[in-house]
């Protein structure tokens, strides 16, 4: 359910959502559906094997720290704690002609239980694949499919990341302080998603 290439010849499934990508082959957003108990040590292995493909700057943008690898609270975190409703995540898969289809780019949004209306967001894309706008695909299906009631999004973003940033601001009214060991705190306050778009 991470970054693996699966067995088989590529497909669609019902829930897929076609996107184009700025180069490359076609592709397809798809929901991270909650995993069977049993399958969830297979599911932190791949987690375990997709942060491993990352470089170290990749993996510090998007947890900010470069760990040596994920410890079980963020096994539970990633893995266990998406459920559809109040922590939805999107995954895009390429669709090659011919071979594997291979997992690209992850999306999440969380809503914070102690301020429902708001959510924190990540968004990570394999190195090989910067540059071709997976990322903004990913974080637009996101926030159409975000958790009901949520208007704001509260995140943090390491100084360094001006593509993190810029791509924050174009989802609504930003507001950046500066934190502590150079990260940013930013909240988004979010346009209204129409029962269309849902």
């Amino acid at each position: 359910m991470t970054f693996i290439e699966r067995d088989g010849h590529a497909g669609c499934e019902p829930t897929d959502k076609p996107v184009e990508l700025r180069d490359g082959p076609p592709a397809v957003v798809r929901p991270f559906e909650p995993i069977p108990v049993d399958e969830l040590a297979d599911a932190y292995a791949d987690l375990d094997e997709a942060y491993a493909e990352l470089s170290p700057q990749t993996q510090f943008h998007r947890f900010l720290s470069v760990m040596p690898r994920l410890n079980v609270a963020l096994h539970r975190r990633l893995v266990d704690g998406v459920d559809g409703v109040d922590h939805v995540a999107l995954f895009m898969v390429v669709l090659p002609d011919r071979g594997r289809e291979s997992i690209v780019g992850l999306a999440r949004v969380v809503r914070y239980p102690e301020q429902p209306q708001d959510a924190d967001v990540a968004v990570t894309v394999r190195d090989a694949w910067h540059g071709r706008g997976i990322a903004t695909l990913l974080l637009e299906e996101l926030m159409l499919r975000r958790p009901a009631g949520v208007t704001r999004l509260r995140t943090q973003v390491s100084a360094d990341n001006a593509a993190s940033l810029a791509m924050l601001r174009r989802l609504g009214p930003t507001h950046v302080t500066k934190a502590s060991g150079g990260v940013y705190e930013v909240e988004v306050d979010l346009p209204p998603v129409s029962p269309v778009a849902r």
